[in-house]
């Protein structure tokens, strides 16, 4: 799978050539690179005062893996993920000859368990990383057969060609399962497994929330899927003294949030002409379709950095601003206008006009985006972090 050769120093992995997002200098992007069967784009903005957000692209010369993950209560677990889930996966394939639905479930599984072991070393000095955590979307794409797997409420949608009326069009296809208790089904999951528990789920300003209290910010979760979030998983961690001190937590019968992902295997077919994956502060703005359409409409080299444009000047308008108003709003203060959000654009070799010709591209490397962005801590930033997980 040639995953591990993508972990080498951490500039190989920061697309810094592109960047600046066009005077929105929370914003980070690489415009147009290239994967094993295809070209794909990558944009991040920031508005939270520490990027929670985080994504990859790996690629060698058969395969092309994709991973967003989206933080809350914090950046450590979806930098951890970063860090973990890739790497895991690399481990279980190898020793199970290949990918499968089984490797990515032991892949998420081992990550979780890892990062509560690091929960529970660091409660004496960090209680708050106990609310910490991190859904997560992950692709892999081999010999035509697209992975992917999903924690939480980022989404994958496939825009996939169709002929009408003697025009080429394009539709929307979510590949995803959103994991949101805001969606009628999930809310209905979540109760059910908890009877006894009448506030599992609660309606709180206008939104569903898990375990929703209003005076404790890290209880406002609204996905019932993660990796993290240990406060809502591990009884132990509530009732210690520290956590208690930190916070003012909810008693705990049993957890009440999991790990296990959505998984979904689909062999690839020649209408199929691009993916998009991105993490809900995209989804928040734009439906499925539009950002299928901007995508099916516009030329390749830059799309990720179109369509986050095309999510924050939705946010401006509600507000009834201008673009150019919001992105001169500084982190932290940006996050009251839209959310963090970062979107990946995987084209596939199907579609003409590729860079590559539709040949398999010999490319292996590793695209990261920084762990905060242009912030000039990032690196140090990181450093920390992987001193932390070691």
């Amino acid at each position: 799978m040639m995953l591990r050769s993508c972990y080498r120093p951490l500039e190989r992995c920061f697309g810094r050539v592109a960047g600046g997002g066009g005077g929105d200098g929370l914003m980070w992007h690489a415009d147009l690179k290239q994967h094993a069967s295809g070209d794909y784009s990558i944009a991040v903005v920031q508005a939270n005062s520490y990027l929670e957000d985080q994504s990859q692209v790996l690629t060698s010369s058969s395969a092309t893996y994709v991973g967003v993950y989206d933080g809350h209560g914090g950046p450590e677990a979806s930098r951890f993920v970063n860090k973990h889930l890739f790497p895991y996966m690399n481990k279980f394939a190898t020793e199970h000859g290949g990918l499968s639905a089984d490797v990515i479930r032991k892949a998420f599984n081992a990550t979780e368990e890892e990062f509560c072991h690091l929960v529970k070393r660091s409660l004496p000095w960090k209680p708050q990383i106990a609310s910490a955590g991190s859904c997560c979307l992950v692709g892999a794409i081999s010999n035509d057969v697209l992975y992917v797997a999903n924690l939480g409420d980022s989404r994958v949608v496939l825009g996939r060609g169709v002929d009408e009326d003697k025009k080429k069009k394009v539709v929307a296809e979510r590949l995803s399962t959103d994991h949101n208790v805001a969606v009628e089904e999930v809310r209905k999951e979540v109760q059910a497994l908890h009877p006894d528990d009448s506030h599992i789920v609660v309606y709180t300003r206008g939104v569903w929330r898990i375990k929703g209290i209003i005076q404790v910010k890290w209880f406002l979760v609204p996905v019932s899927r993660s990796i993290g979030d240990v406060y809502l998983k591990k009884p132990e961690i509530n009732r210690d003294p520290i956590f208690q001190q930190f916070g003012n937590p909810v008693p705990l019968k049993r957890p009440v949030m999991n790990p296990e992902p959505s998984i979904l295997i689909r062999k690839l077919r020649p209408e199929d002409l691009f993916l998009i994956f991105a993490s809900d502060g995209l989804w928040e703005q734009l439906t499925d379709e539009a950002a299928v359409e901007i995508v099916f409409k516009n030329p390749r080299p830059g799309i990720a950095k179109r369509l986050v444009r095309a999510a924050i000047q939705e946010a401006a308008k509600k507000r009834e601003m201008r673009y150019n108003d919001i992105k001169k709003i500084k982190k932290g203060t940006r996050r009251h206008f839209h959310d963090d959000i970062t979107v990946i654009v995987i084209y596939l070799h199907h579609q003409k006009g590729s860079s590559n010709g539709g040949k398999k591209n010999n490319v292996v490397g590793c695209t990261s985006a920084p762990v905060d962005i242009f912030s000039l801590n990032a690196d140090q930033a990181e450093v920390d972090l992987l001193q932390t997980i070691s």
